[in-house]
């Protein structure tokens, strides 16, 4: 990669070609072709728009919604949504639904304490694919607001406010699970079997969003994205948002690193693109459809976004033992192409691998953001500031 950048584009510059039609807009997955065949340089010049994808669940995720108000009027101190709880402590009628709340009284959880088929997430899907949901509200009445309780059906159509708000999602990077001791261990990775019987991962590899920005140089608040078969924007940094980690030279972060919060209009979304899952052992959650276009403004951004599954390094973490008592402790590097390939060694131990993001439909992501941008249907938008990060 070059020091001194020789292609400078602009947002504006961009933007009028995505306009007149004349943008060319790449997946991720064809970027590394074009940058191994070419060199960044050459990419820079040819590729406008890379396209990013993934989909996986994503537990840090939920909705904020305003169900209208009541005749009498009522401020809400408790409410449920087919019976998951949501946070009322708000205002009268505004509530947030997190997608890992379980319905307080499923009947999965009265065989099996702990085991739970419907939570936040479902709720989330329920209503983006146009169902009927139950909402029961209480309150202590007061002079201005005295109703005590309201219990009836609404749509989504209904809804006069309903914000998808997911304050983590897009992890750049994250462990390989696995399973040393010598029981089977359920968790948000899903089922381990025990003595290395499997290995579990969740990230789209060389498609993934952060990976393609792994400085943040184009990603930030105010970003435009693809969210949940609609569009959303990046809000901030997520949670738990990390940069400062080991990085290999191409600047990939090699353990859990960057986070992003974001949003978008629940009305606009698709069920296809948010869907609630149960966890066997764990709970629910949602899995989230999210693409970042990144825009080729240099030759160090084509670099960057030419990575491939082979230079995407992750940890591979003991979960039985080690993750439970705050140690994450390494059993050793793996890359993603290693991952993708069906079997990882572990100290000696051949250990099937299984991902709980779905790279199918990653692609199927990158595809539709692709079309929209060539299609003039979606344009990019400068951040208002980027994402707190390292010097590349």
């Amino acid at each position: 990669m070059t020091t001194a950048h020789q292609v400078n584009k602009t947002y504006q510059e961009i933007n009028e070609k995505i306009r007149a039609g004349q943008a060319v807009v790449v997946t991720a997955d064809e970027m590394v072709d074009i940058v191994r065949k070419k060199g960044e340089v050459k990419a820079a010049r040819e590729v406008d728009v890379v396209t990013t994808g993934t989909f996986s669940p994503m537990c840090s995720s939920g909705a904020f919604i305003n169900f209208g108000h009541s005749v009498p009027g009522i401020k809400a101190s408790q409410v449920w949504l087919n019976g998951v709880p949501a946070y009322a402590g708000l205002a009268a009628v505004d509530i947030y639904i997190g997608a890992t709340e379980p319905r307080s009284d499923d009947p999965l959880n009265k065989v099996y304490p702990g085991e739970f088929l419907y939570g936040g997430g479902h709720v989330i899907q329920d209503l983006v694919a146009g169902r009927p949901v139950q909402l029961t509200a209480v309150a202590y009445g007061t002079h201005c607001y005295p109703n005590k309780g309201i219990d009836k059906k609404v749509t989504l159509a209904d809804l006069p406010f309903a914000q998808l708000c997911n304050p983590r999602n897009a992890y750049q990077n994250y462990n390989c699970a696995v399973n040393v001791t010598g029981r089977t261990i359920y968790t948000y990775m899903g089922m381990l079997r025990p003595r290395l019987g499997n290995a579990n991962y969740c990230t789209s590899g060389q498609l993934s969003p952060l990976f393609n920005d792994p400085y943040y140089q184009t990603i930030g608040i105010g970003t435009r994205i693809f969210l949940g078969g609609g569009t959303g924007y990046v809000v901030c940094a997520g949670t738990q948002h990390r940069p400062d980690v080991p990085r290999t030279e191409r600047g990939v972060p090699t353990r859990p690193a960057g986070t992003l919060m974001v949003a978008g209009d629940l009305k606009q979304m698709h069920p296809r693109w948010l869907v609630g899952v149960s966890i066997l052992g764990y709970g629910c959650s949602l899995a989230v459809g999210l693409g970042v276009p990144i825009p080729v403004l240099n030759e160090e951004i084509a670099f960057r976004t030419g990575v491939s599954d082979e230079e995407i390094v992750t940890q591979v973490v003991d979960y039985g033992h080690d993750y439970p008592n705050g140690k994450g402790r390494s059993l050793g590097e793996v890359t993603y192409a290693q991952l993708r390939s069906g079997t990882i060694d572990v100290g000696g131990v051949t250990v099937p691998t299984a991902p709980l993001s779905s790279l199918v439909r990653a692609r199927e992501i990158a595809d539709i953001l692709k079309r929209w941008i060539a299609a003039g249907r979606f344009t990019l938008t400068e951040p208002a500031e980027t994402l707190p990060s390292v010097t590349p």
